[in-house]
């Protein structure tokens, strides 16, 4: 049954009270009506008693405490669904802002989604291809998974997930289908602009679900758009079979609204004056990532935050990483280089990415090749920091082998600008840059595993004739004799 309530007991920002009500739930849609006509949405964040605060979604500006009628819908806030949301964009409340009208539903779903029963769930398996040689081969992408991009302010966080969105597939072998929701809070026209465009350019929109939150939307909008995302990804996954990848960018800036938002309803603030349930409020969007048993689709996130003043121990970041299963950074170092994408693979990891590689899967080889790859690059560093104290002239030749190899990693295996690799040039490029290294360096890999695809002479003619960065005095110092 619906009630309705005239005039207002306080207003505070985006939030209006309401005392003497009777029979509300937690989370129910209310609409408002102005003087003028005007009507707006909300819905019930506290009920203390007989009084409740009531989140205006559109703010509350023209407001008044006498006139206002507030109706009471009796449900929480849905979404309206079907197949026919692929191709379209939305704001963060879920309505169509693409100028194509409304959406046909089959279904209404609560934005709050529905608990996922932990023993229904599948353990994730398989990958998804990216096309980006850092992320495919040692942080691999896993079905199911939650893997967060940590960035910073003015590094090229943006288009890396435009070209994610532009190259993201299932393996060739597989029909399944495969879509993907697109989630950005808080961020500019040109901005929003340059990822339709984008997505329009690459003739990638059709299978793409966007949800666009502008910087200057109100906040409210912007706690609802990851939710009303992840409301949609479920649908197309348990619904609809399918297996889709949500990216949610950028989820400090949600944070932030969470932060005004609770700041707002005068709670005690938590550390950096986020609020106390910034975690429990974190793990109620990111686990709604997985597989359940009675469903063939799946859904995989990538949400993706910038670290303010590239403080990985600032609350965002650091909750994400406590949350998810992995972390995939990007260095402002390498920005500064010109390599893209900038992805530093030492702080790195996919937690799950063992379950889903392999002959099965990717290649026998892959395990092995990420281990030594990433153990190579560790001692790259080690290389730079002794050059750096004694002089590059001064270094063994093991030494001027490492550093070779970490030139043409970072210019060949992790700048690799908009190119879309397979899975198969990527893991043979790996090979062609341990080939810059001697065969007793390769301790992570064994004989038979060297013998079949070790070859020096290779390495050195495809990187010669293709590199102009690395200079041939420095190719020299780096060559081993076997």
């Amino acid at each position: 049954m619906k009630y309705q309530y005239i005039g207002l007991d306080e207003i505070n920002g985006p939030l209006i009270f309401l005392e003497n009500i009777k029979d509300v739930g937690f989370e129910e849609v209310v609409t408002i009506e102005l003087k003028n006509g005007e009507r707006r949405k909300g819905r019930v964040i506290q009920i203390d008693g007989d009084k409740v605060a009531i989140q205006v979604f559109e703010g509350t500006t023209g407001l008044s405490l006498e006139n206002s009628k507030t109706t009471f819908t009796g449900e929480p806030m849905k979404i309206d669904l079907s197949k026919e949301i692929l191709g379209r964009t939305f704001n963060g409340s879920g309505e169509p802002i693409d100028g194509l009208g409304d959406i046909f539903s089959e279904v209404r779903y609560d934005i709050n989604g529905s608990p996922l029963n932990p023993v229904s769930r599948v353990y994730p398996r398989n990958y998804i291809h990216t096309g980006i040689s850092s992320i495919d081969t040692l942080t691999t992408l896993i079905r199911g998974q939650k893997l967060p991009i940590f960035s910073s302010s003015g590094l090229s966080h943006n288009e890396l997930a435009t070209q994610i969105v532009k190259q993201a597939k299932l393996s060739d072998s597989e029909d399944s289908e495969f879509c993907i929701v697109f989630a950005a809070m808080g961020v500019k026209h040109d901005v929003a602009n340059y990822f339709r465009q984008a997505f329009e350019e690459a003739d990638v929109m059709s299978r793409v679900v966007m949800f666009v939150n502008i910087a200057n939307d109100p906040i409210i909008e912007r706690i609802l758009t990851p939710r009303c995302a992840l409301t949609a990804a479920e649908y197309l996954a348990y619904e609809k079979n399918m297996h889709v990848l949500v990216i949610l960018t950028d989820m400090t800036a949600y944070c932030e609204a969470l932060r005004e938002f609770s700041s707002s309803k005068g709670e005690i603030p938590g550390r950096k004056g986020y609020p106390g349930y910034l975690y429990s409020d974190l793990s109620s969007l990111y686990e709604r990532a997985g597989i359940i048993k009675s469903a063939k689709g799946s859904v995989t996130q990538i949400p993706i935050l910038t670290m303010p003043n590239d403080d990985i121990t600032h609350p965002v970041p650091d909750l994400t990483g406590y949350i998810t299963e992995g972390q995939i950074v990007l260095s402002k170092e390498l920005h500064q280089k010109g390599v893209y994408p900038p992805v530093n693979i030492l702080p790195s990891l996919s937690r799950l990415m063992k379950d889903g590689i392999g002959s099965k899967y990717t290649r026998a080889d892959h395990q092995d090749l990420a281990n030594q790859l990433f153990a190579s690059y560790a001692r790259v560093q080690e290389a730079k920091s002794l050059a750096s104290v004694i002089g590059e002239d001064e270094l063994n030749e093991v030494d001027h082998a490492y550093l070779v190899y970490g030139n043409y990693f970072d210019n060949y295996f992790l700048s690799q600008g908009n190119e879309n690799r397979s899975i198969d040039e990527t893991l043979n490029l790996g090979w062609d840059l341990l080939s810059l290294l001697p065969k007793s360096e390769l301790s992570r890999l064994d004989q038979k595993t060297i013998e079949e695809f070790y070859d020096s002479n290779r390495a050195q003619v495809r990187f010669k004739i293709n590199n102009s960065k690395i200079s041939d005095e420095i190719i020299s110092k780096g060559k081993m004799n076997e």
